[in-house]
């Protein structure tokens, strides 16, 4: 076998192609790593936002919108009271009717943005027990509290949704009561104020959806309950079930993201084999002379793919260093929510395969090419 090290003074022998080798490397692996931190990242927050235990009450025919629903108001308590083996804190029934509405909001700066709005009571801490209020309180009449990543959601600065400062919505100001976190759900971009006061401002008389968190009863029980309701037209879907359709709603983005990653991927791909072609057609007379004083072409294949494989996880190397201060921890909003971007080890296990499969598999084509002539042949190329 050849030496190691012949394989390193070959890689710097030609510092352009060694640039143009580790920077195309570079290049598909952090693209491959950005699609499947934002694909895991997209799943992770609609997979964490619903809970098994939990099943959505909503109008029938709104069961992939919570935003279309119209809920009797008369359904929370029927709920409460009809359907056994809810679960319960200190005689309070896990029931939580809320509202939810997108409408525009203005910060104390005189920022405008789009905000989604959660009216919500006391109860709806029954029924998210992952809910931590940061600092302050919970909202009362008049208040509104916001999730721990609505300032990026909404593009103001951190200082606008600071506890005390006040947010016109509808043309009447809340006091910020508060901040809350939800870890990895869709509830940390949602900004939550007392469902009354919600409920005047959009001059509303139902609610657009009941949460119910279940102990012994089962997904079965509530739906046998809607049936039975026919005066409140009411259709009953476990939480996670929710968010599932939701995900799939959300497909095509993720396809995009992948077909996009691919078609730049593919150009950095072609152009690398082109540089290998030229770099090992060039040295096609000496791999003859190496065969000639006597080692084979399985050594000299090797070779070959050392050297390609240290470019290509150097470029690897390079392209973590690069997703390390541009990818991690970026949120991302969407309507659906606001997630944050993160190196799991899925996303690094890819970017390492994707990185080793560059520097064996891209380089097989030209170098049994330049591999392939006579001894004679090849010793006579130019």
């Amino acid at each position: 076998m050849l030496p190691f090290t012949y394989a390193v003074r070959n890689l710097l022998r030609d510092p352009a192609r060694l640039l143009q080798t580790v920077g195309g490397s570079a290049l598909v692996v952090l693209l491959l790593i950005a699609a499947v931190a934002f694909n895991n990242g997209m799943d992770g927050v609609l997979t964490a936002s619903g809970s098994p235990r939990n099943v959505i009450i909503v109008g029938k025919g709104s069961e992939e919108s919570i935003e279309r629903s119209e809920v009797p108001l008369a359904s929370e308590s029927a709920v409460a009271t009809s359907v056994r083996g809810l679960s319960e804190q200190l005689g309070q029934v896990a029931v939580a009717g809320e509202i939810v509405y997108q409408a525009p909001l203005t910060t104390s700066s005189g920022k405008k943005t789009q905000a989604f709005f959660r009216g919500v009571l006391p109860p709806s801490l029954l029924v998210r027990p992952e809910l931590q209020v940061l600092s302050g309180h919970f909202p009362g009449p008049g208040e509104i509290m916001v999730g721990r990543l609505s300032a990026k959601a909404l593009g103001v600065p951190p200082s606008d949704l600071a506890e005390g400062q006040i947010l016109n919505f509808e043309d009447q100001d809340f006091i910020i009561s508060g901040t809350f976190t939800a870890p990895g759900t869709v509830m940390e971009s949602e900004l939550w104020l007392d469902r009354n006061d919600l409920a005047t401002l959009t001059q509303r008389e139902s609610l657009s959806a009941v949460l119910v968190r279940t102990d012994g009863a089962s997904i079965e029980d509530l739906e046998v309950f809607a049936l039975q309701r026919n005066d409140l037209e009411l259709s009953a879907i476990r939480e996670d079930r929710y968010y599932e359709k939701l995900a799939q709603f959300y497909g095509p983005i993720k396809v995009m993201t992948w077909l996009t990653a691919g078609l730049v991927a593919a150009g950095a791909i072609f152009g690398g084999l082109n540089t290998l072609y030229a770099a090992f057609a060039s040295r096609i007379r000496e791999m003859a002379t190496l065969q000639a004083i006597g080692y084979n072409r399985k050594a000299l294949l090797v070779s070959l793919l050392q050297e390609s494989l240290l470019a290509s996880l150097t470029g690897t190397l390079v392209a973590f260093l690069v997703a390390v201060f541009l990818l991690e921890g970026r949120t991302v909003s969407l309507s659906v929510g606001t997630f944050v971007l993160a190196l799991s080890p899925t996303v690094i296990l890819v970017g390492l395969v994707a990185g080793v499969l560059l520097g064996t598999v891209g380089t097989l084509p030209p170098a049994f090419r330049t591999l392939a002539p006579s001894l004679p042949k090849a010793l006579r190329s130019q």
